[in-house]
């Protein structure tokens, strides 16, 4: 079982993106204390800590993910004493604290910047990317921002390109320079000297970019790339001289050294990769890099029961002792309960869906709203705030439909905002008409809404010891269903999913008892429906079945 030095291992995270959780203090965005007057509401869903998205001074280009100031929190988010206040009350409710760490790139506005931008002899010269202009007054190669154009700028400053995966004001840091590799280590320790339990990494293989600056290959006809949207040129190349360099495994045996002086701490990294599945396991391998990492496999559109068998087989067939943290939803990606769901029953799909997350060998992000089912909202474009979607509207929005404002009551501002006490203030984004009659208040006072069937789950996990760090074997189950076993020395189970809107039956390919979750008298069971007869199974639509096998 997981103790207090790994309780990563196999636990469940809840993701609170900070600006759309609660507003405190009535200014429309949400706040450090308004995560305070929340974080009972989140333990008594039963996950075992939570995840903050970046709350660091920022001027805000990219919401946070554009630091100017490690070590400090931004004015419009509190105070370091109002984070040193969440993270004893996190602790005292039983609940590890992680925080985001975006080391690759800063914003333009960080002083480190300031000074390299200077000239090319200044004691920061060599902190970002820079690199001379083509004969011709070109960019330097054909690497590409995410973001949309060319991942270069041109500085007059120095006559040089400065390279930028993201926004033209996120310059990336030159990891190839030692200095840069220790002020972000020192940088971290900060934050572990206040008391935090671990970092979420982003896009922890970004770090490195090949010296050699030579242009990236276009993708093949029928070739994979990174999960881009496919009207976003990023998409068109093999990204194999921009990220994910070899060098980027000796920094993590760095970091995973600082956190072993902080036992108990642990590190999640997010992977965009053309192989993710592959990196993921590289890079969580050996006990020696990162605790866990997650990819964008179960976060794009396909969800197929075959697709996703695809997915689980091929990372057993890599995983070796590497660690994945799943997830459905972030702050990234349009809701689960809508990539997914689109067409399927609202109240009944994200239910099974996320009966299958808390079913993997592995941990788990959960992300705010998941848990009530939340479908993605619809952003006007006079509202869109995310810089992502102005560039690709309207074939791709963004990501702002799955960061709109919590939603706590059924009342205008769903709870989210004391902004009463000023009408003209406004939450940052809308609150989502169809999310409202999915507010916490609402589902509290209903036994059978999604919120109970999520506690209910997430008790029925932590209830059986093979969920959570059992090994998983798949079962060839046809095309429709999806199952496997978890097996402990104690325990054996086969778990089977119908994610689809049609009644199935299979053969199981040994007896056992059926699951109901119920098995002690303080359970009120999982809540799924199933049959069970000798070996045949019947599955109604998204449904989930537990055997419990004899050992």
């Amino acid at each position: 079982m997981q103790d207090n030095l790994t309780w990563w291992r196999g636990g469940v995270i809840y993701q609170i993106y900070p600006r759309s959780f609660m507003d405190a203090n009535g200014d429309g965005i949400g706040d450090l204390r308004g995560i305070i007057e929340r974080l009972d509401y989140v333990a008594s869903l039963g996950v075992d800590g939570i995840w903050l998205s970046p709350f660091f001074t920022s001027p805000m280009a990219d919401f946070g993910y554009d630091i100017s100031d490690y070590r400090d929190v931004d004015p419009m988010f509190g105070t370091l004493e109002d984070f040193k206040a969440l993270l004893e009350r996190a602790h005292d409710l039983g609940l590890k604290v992680i925080i985001d760490q975006v080391i690759s790139h800063t914003s333009d506005q960080h002083p480190w910047f300031s000074e390299s931008r200077q000239s090319r002899d200044n004691p920061r010269a060599d902190w970002y990317v820079w690199a001379n202009p083509k004969a011709d007054g070109t960019p330097p190669n054909n690497w590409l921002s995410i973001f949309g154009g060319s991942a270069w700028t041109f500085d007059a400053r120095r006559s040089q390109y400065y390279l930028h995966n993201f926004l033209a004001s996120q310059p990336d840091l030159n990891f190839h320079h030692p200095e840069v590799q220790q002020a972000q280590l020192d940088n971290m320790r900060f934050w572990l000297d206040l008391g935090v339990d671990g970092f979420r990494l982003d896009t922890v293989n970004f770090y490195f970019h090949s010296q050699s600056l030579k242009d990236n290959p276009a993708v093949e006809a029928g070739e994979q790339t990174m999960g881009a949207p496919a009207t976003n040129p990023y998409s068109r190349q093999r990204h194999i001289h921009d990220l994910s360099q070899p060098e980027n495994l000796v920094f993590l045996q760095r970091l995973r050294a600082l956190m072993d002086e902080y036992p108990g701490t642990t590190t999640v990294g997010e992977i965009g990769d053309d192989h993710p599945l592959e990196r993921m396991a590289e890079y969580t391998s050996g006990g020696d890099k990162l605790h866990m990492a997650y990819t964008f496999d179960l976060l794009n559109d396909p969800h197929s029961p075959a697709y996703l068998h695809g997915v689980i087989e091929r990372f057993q067939q890599l995983a070796g002792d590497a660690w994945p943290c799943w997830a459905l939803s972030n702050h990234d990606v349009k809701r689960c309960a809508s990539r997914w769901g689109d067409g399927e029953d609202p109240r009944a799909y994200p239910r099974v869906a996320l009966a299958l997350l808390f079913s993997l060998r592995g941990s788990v992000c959960l992300y705010q709203g998941e848990e009530l089912g939340l479908p993605e909202a619809d952003v006007p474009f006079d509202r869109i705030q995310d810089p992502y979607g102005k560039v690709l509207w309207p074939e791709f929005k963004g990501r702002d439909g799955c960061r709109t404002p919590m939603p706590w009551t059924s009342a205008a501002n769903a709870g989210f905002s004391s902004s009463g006490k000023d009408s003209s203030i406004v939450p940052w984004l809308p609150v989502s008409d169809a999310q409202r009659p999915l507010a916490v208040a609402c589902q509290e006072k209903d036994s059978n809404s999604t919120l109970h069937a999520v506690r209910r789950l997430l008790a029925f996990r932590r209830s059986h010891p093979a969920l959570i760090e059992g090994e998983l074997e798949l079962i060839d189950l046809g095309e429709d269903l999806l199952g496997f076993s978890r097996r402990t020395e104690n325990e054996h189970l086969l778990c089977v999913f119908n994610l689809l809107g049609r009644t199935q039956q299979c053969q199981l390919p040994v007896a056992g008892k059926l699951l109901d979750g119920k098995e002690s008298a303080a359970s009120e069971g999982h809540g799924f429906l199933a049959e069970l007869a000798q070996d045949q199974l019947t599955l109604p639509p998204y449904q989930a079945a537990y055997i419990a096998i004899e050992r």
